[in-house]
Parts: structure tokens; C-alpha cells; sequence
């Protein structure tokens, strides 16, 4: 792997260990994080109001207030999203002053108690910050990061006139670079970025096209996929505004336009396989559900999620209704780790929750005064991410106190909190103002199915092992079953681990 990696002419790669760092990380790839534990994704308690454990916003407002900030930020500094690292350790920010800031998780999370709307101070300060020194248009945390693996520890982003940075979380160093060049051979800016599954490649949204680089070889060598047809014109036209690959190694890359439309590629070769349409706005995100069989996309002014079944694409399953027709901002979704359930910010500074069985509303929570713009389930545990905040214009008579209280209070909206939700782990109940860590389980071994893909859990007959064999010959015998949509035992077959019942669900394995 070593021979493999070279430092392309003119990029830095500062701090590297003695192996490339590069290197490192296309070995890292293999890692699944999850197997690092044992735990399993708590039952949330949507029905119960969360309470707020963290809460950062002295350090947003402190940006708008440094000598010459009011002229390159005329309206403020806000944020613009936050994303938990894969391993659950911290979470990334990004904000209009075109900063990104690393925030490393407290260990007593889960056991501080509620703040109140008055507390002054910030929870936690921030880790790491760096500045990418233009607007920042997208990030993304390498796939298979693990805070006991320093290689696998680092981010991309992406910002106007600059080519893609892979960035160290732990120094703030910058690895590599990623440079993408038009047909002048200048470098132009990529508008979104995602890792592939495994984390060896590094997708790029250009106008009109996409590129693969390789992680492991930084520079300006990539693969170009067009994303229009040369010849019909078909395709996705306008920038390709944001990317996600499936997370159950499908092989299949979702791509969103601005141009109003989602397009589905296979990873192995980006061929693009079909086009869906439906949005009334540019597509500002995409995601796909835990077992890759659906996907989920939003759009700027459009108040409306999609659901699209990828393996029938005549059209959408349904619509979640979300607040964000007025808008052109990115408003963030996520769906839990369990993959039953898919939360959303808006512009009202709610966020809803919705059931994905049925894709209904299933709660609402009053998370800011303004837009909620960023949204995140932690990986493992039963917290939540949200930022808030909105570009505004403001034109005030310097006498009038209503105004100035109004002004000082737009810092308040501005921030970013850490929510604890009530929960239920495997064993029993837990509260949310004593949560405690889950614990493994001395009776029962449980492992979860989901029942709306068993072809995933089918022996194929190439000898390799699956859920079923590891119950059934290491485990032991199946003592009992759970299932998630009607809850009742003897609804489930012992010998073929399925489900009886007609809905898509996760079924529970007691062992």
C-alpha cells in the first residue's frame, strides 16, 4: 500500500506519521465501527419533550463580533449544520463565518442535567477549529473513523474556489487535497462530497458531473462521469448538489440536482441507473434507509421528504410534510440508527418525527426560535443534534430598546444543543434524567432482523455465514421473538427467523 501512495506536486500532507497517512486510512477501511460494541439502539421516547444536556453559542457570536466581522458577515454568523462522527465521540459544525469546529462529546452526557433557556455559558468549547477561508458548501466525516485509530480520524470539506481538503480531526492539519479541474484546466470547487461505503473513494458534485477520486491518492487524479447524456440530453442537469452512498454495501450512490431530480448510480462503475422526479425545488439532500432498500430526499423550498423504493422507482411510496417551503436553506434529516423512525428540522424551529412504517407525524418538539437547519441521531446513544440559525436582515432605529433587546436576543438563536431523549434499552426502562449507559444483557443474547429485506438473511448457499447460522449453531436456540410493528410473541417463525406479520418491521431475536 505504501508504493501505492505518493504526495502529489504542490500538497502538503503535514504531520504524517511514519506510514502515509493516506495509506492508513485505505487500510482503515475495513473497520466497522459497530463492532467495536456490543450495544444495541435504545427505544426512544418520541412522546416524552427532550431535554437539553448541551448547548454552544458564545462561540458562534463571538465570530460576528471580531474587529472587521460586520463587514464580511453583514448578517451575522450562523450556523449551517452539524454532523456526529461516526464513532459517536464528537460532532462537526459548520457556520457562515466559514469555520468548522470540532466538538468532543462529554463523557457525563448522559447523566447532566437539564439546562434552562437562561444558562449564559457554553457546555463545552471546541476542540478544533479551522478555517477554510470561503464559504463552506459541504462536509463529511470519513466513514470508518474511530477515536482509538488516529489515521481514521479526519474529515473532508468543500468551499467555494478551493479544491476538496482532507482535514485531520485530532491536529487540524490538512492530509491532502482533492482538486478538480474544468475544461481551462483551472481548479473549480466541488458543491458536495461522500465517502463511498468502504471509505476508498471520495464522490464530487460538479456541475453537470461527478468525480471519484481515490482516497488514498490525493491530487488531481479522478474519474469523470458526466451526468447529462451527451447525445438525449437525459439526466441530471444544473450542479449536483448532494451525495450519499448506501449504508448496507449495495453498491448504489444517490446523487440530488438542483435541477430538481435524484439519480441513482452504481458505485462500482457511476453508471447512472435511472432518474427520479418529484421535487418541486433543488434536491438538498438524499439519504437512504439502514437496509438500503429505500431512500429518502428533500429540497430548498419544498415541504416535503420523498420516500422512494429503489427497487420500484414508478414513483414515490409517500410524502413526510415538513416545514421548508419558504426557504432556500439546507434543512437536515436523519434517520436513527435503529431505522424505524426519521426526524427533520424546519424553518419554524421544530423538529418532527416521523414513523417510517407508515410515514406518519409521530411527534413534534420545540427545539429553537428560529430555523433548525441541522439534524443528527447520535450512532449509539439516545441524544440528538440540532443547529440552528438563519441569514437576516435587520434595519433598526438605534432608541428603540424593543429593537435592541431583539437584537441581542438573534445570538440566542443562534447555536447548537445536544438533546437527551427518554429511552428503553434491551433490558428495561431508563429515564431520561438518570440515563445510564446500555448494558449487555446476562440472559438473553438479541439480535435485531430486518424483516422488510429477508433475502438479506437467506443462505445463498456460498457457505458464508449470517444472522441465522450465528443464532442457530452459536448461540443457541431462539427463546423468544419481538415484533417491533405489533409487539406480540408467537407472531414469528423459530426456524426461519421471519416475521408472520405483513408489515415491514425488525423483528427481535431473544437467544
Amino acid at each position: 500500500m505504501e508504493d501505492l501512495v505518493q504526495e502529489p506536486a504542490g500538497i502538503e500532507v503535514a504531520g504524517a506519521p511514519s506510514m502515509p497517512v493516506d495509506a492508513e486510512i485505505a487500510e482503515a477501511g475495513d473497520i466497522d465501527i459497530m463492532e467495536t460494541t456490543s450495544w444495541q439502539w435504545p427505544t426512544l421516547d418520541y412522546g416524552e419533550s427532550p431535554e437539553r444536556v448541551l448547548i454552544i453559542r458564545k462561540q458562534f457570536q463571538d465570530a460576528q463580533r471580531k474587529s472587521g466581522a460586520a463587514d464580511k458577515y453583514p448578517f451575522g454568523n450562523f450556523l449551517k449544520g452539524v454532523k456526529w462522527s461516526p464513532d459517536g465521540t464528537s460532532f462537526l459544525t459548520n457556520s457562515e463565518d466559514a469555520k468548522l469546529r470540532v466538538f468532543d462529546l462529554p463523557a457525563d452526557t448522559l447523566q447532566r442535567p437539564a439546562l434552562d433557556s437562561e444558562v449564559e455559558d457554553d457546555s463545552v468549547a471546541a476542540a478544533l477549529t479551522i478555517w477554510e477561508g470561503e464559504i463552506v458548501y459541504d462536509f463529511a466525516w470519513f466513514p470508518n473513523m474511530h477515536a482509538s485509530d488516529p489515521a481514521t480520524c479526519c474529515f473532508v470539506a468543500t468551499s467555494r474556489d478551493k479544491p476538496v481538503h482532507l482535514w485531520d480531526a485530532y491536529t487540524g492539519q490538512l492530509r491532502g487535497t482533492y482538486r478538480g479541474y474544468n475544461d481551462k484546466d483551472e481548479v473549480t470547487a466541488a458543491f458536495s462530497v461522500a465517502f463511498s461505503t468502504g471509505g476508498d473513494r471520495l464522490w464530487c458534485g460538479y456541475e453537470q458531473c461527478i468525480r471519484v477520486f481515490d482516497v488514498a491518492r490525493p491530487g488531481r487524479e479522478y474519474t469523470e462521469h458526466m451526468t447529462v447524456n451527451g447525445v438525449t440530453k437525459e439526466g441530471q442537469a444544473g450542479i449536483i448538489s448532494c451525495l450519499s452512498a448506501s449504508p448496507d454495501h449495495g453498491g448504489l450512490v444517490a446523487a440530488g440536482s438542483y435541477d430538481r431530480t435524484v439519480g441513482i448510480y452504481s458505485e462500482a462503475m457511476a453508471e447512472q441507473l435511472f432518474v427520479l422526479s418529484g421535487h418541486t425545488g433543488g434536491i438538498t439532500q438524499v439519504q437512504f434507509s439502514r437496509d438500503g432498500t429505500y431512500l429518502y430526499s428533500g429540497a430548498r423550498k419544498d415541504g416535503s421528504i420523498l420516500c422512494w423504493d429503489v427497487r420500484y422507482t414508478v414513483g414515490e411510496v409517500y410524502r413526510l410534510s415538513r416545514e421548508s417551503s419558504n426557504t432556500n436553506q439546507r434543512i437536515a434529516f436523519d434517520i436513527e440508527p435503529g431505522g424505524r423512525h426519521l426526524a427533520t428540522g424546519g424553518e419554524d424551529g421544530c423538529v418532527r418525527v416521523f414513523d417510517l412504517t407508515t410515514g406518519e407525524l409521530k411527534a413534534t418538539h420545540r427545539a429553537a426560535p428560529d430555523t433548525v437547519n441541522g439534524f443528527g441521531f447520535h450512532p449509539m446513544l439516545p441524544l440528538v443534534a440540532t443547529a440552528s440559525g438563519e441569514r437576516r436582515f435587520r434595519v433598526w432605529d438605534e432608541d428603540d430598546e424593543e429593537d435592541e433587546r431583539e437584537a441581542e436576543d438573534e445570538g440566542m438563536r443562534n447555536s447548537v444543543s445536544i438533546w437527551r431523549f427518554a429511552c428503553s434499552w434491551p433490558e428495561g426502562p431508563v429515564s431520561s434524567a438518570d440515563g445510564d449507559a446500555p448494558r449487555e444483557t446476562d440472559a438473553d443474547s438479541i439480535i435485531t432482523l430486518d424483516n422488510g429485506a429477508p433475502d438479506k438473511f437467506c443462505v445463498d448457499g456460498n457457505g458464508e455465514a449470517d444472522p441465522r447460522d450465528t443464532i442457530h449453531g452459536g448461540l443457541g436456540k431462539p427463546s423468544r421473538g419481538e415484533c417491533e410493528v405489533a409487539g406480540t410473541n408467537g407472531a414469528w417463525s423459530a426456524s426461519s427467523l421471519q416475521c408472520k406479520c405483513a408489515n415491514s418491521c425488525f423483528l427481535r431475536i431473544h437467544v
